[in-house]
């Protein structure tokens, strides 16, 4: 368990899956927890209620689109004034519109990419200044297994997560000297909502490649998020961390 007393998390996408879990996981370590959702406000409603019974000392929603530059420097802003700061960032939210490259149109990879890839420059550059006056603070970003060696049918997917990598990298190194970290995680094959609708010869064929022979959960990409936004990686900036069974190494 992680100490997170005293600090505010802002986790996008934070409704269902894994970024429920990773809600849910730093409310346990006694953080104060901003849930961003897109749209399912039943879902939303239960991870608020998971996250305040994991221990938050408070929590709300927000309700916001994370391409839209304006809402998320409103949001942010929202989030300071009632929490009183913001220490972590985790930038989960995220889309996946799979088709070969061939035939993908081009709103589906802008969307793809304004969501998983822009979504995240929006928000980190409005917790900068916010992260900057408390001296300090962490920021982790969900990219994929797939953004490190690619995948057919998932070339705007995988471009974005890929690109992901590269703000990581880019942003740890020019805010290092304010204290602000920076780093990355890579889930691989996990059990969530959308893994479970892959038709099951995908799903065996996808095993076969994981030397743990397992799934992952959503737990397990928590605990990697939760230590890198923790002071147990006071040291830890610009890492790109995998969490995919040995999947791809």
């Amino acid at each position: 368990m992680h100490d997170f007393k005293g600090r505010v998390a802002l986790v996008t996408g934070a409704s269902r899956g894994i970024g429920r879990a990773i809600a849910v996981a730093l409310a346990q370590g006694g953080a104060s927890v901003a849930l961003n959702y897109a749209g399912n406000e039943a879902a939303a409603q239960e991870a608020l209620a998971a996250v305040l019974a994991a221990g938050a000392p408070k929590a709300r929603l927000y309700r916001f689109d994370i391409s839209d530059s304006a809402a998320c420097s409103k949001a942010v802003e929202e989030v300071v004034a009632e929490f009183g700061g913001l220490h972590v960032l985790v930038n989960n939210a995220g889309i996946a519109i799979d088709q070969l490259l061939m035939r993908l149109k081009d709103e589906d990879w802008k969307r793809q990419l304004d969501v998983n890839l822009t979504g995240a420059f929006n928000l980190t550059r409005a917790v900068t200044r916010p992260m900057m006056k408390a001296r300090g603070g962490s920021i982790v970003n969900l990219s994929s297994v797939v953004g490190e060696m690619g995948n057919a049918g998932q070339v705007a997917y995988a471009a974005s997560k890929a690109g992901l990598i590269g703000l990581t990298k880019s942003v740890a190194r020019e805010l290092a000297s304010r204290n602000i970290r920076c780093n990355a995680v890579t889930p691989g094959f996990i059990d969530t909502d959308m893994t479970s609708a892959l038709p099951e010869a995908a799903r065996t064929r996808m095993m076969e490649s994981i030397p743990l022979a397992r799934l992952g959960s959503a737990v397990d990409v928590a605990n990697a998020v939760c230590f890198l936004a923790s002071d147990q990686a006071a040291y830890v900036t610009g890492e790109v961390l995998k969490v995919n069974g040995g999947m791809y190494m």
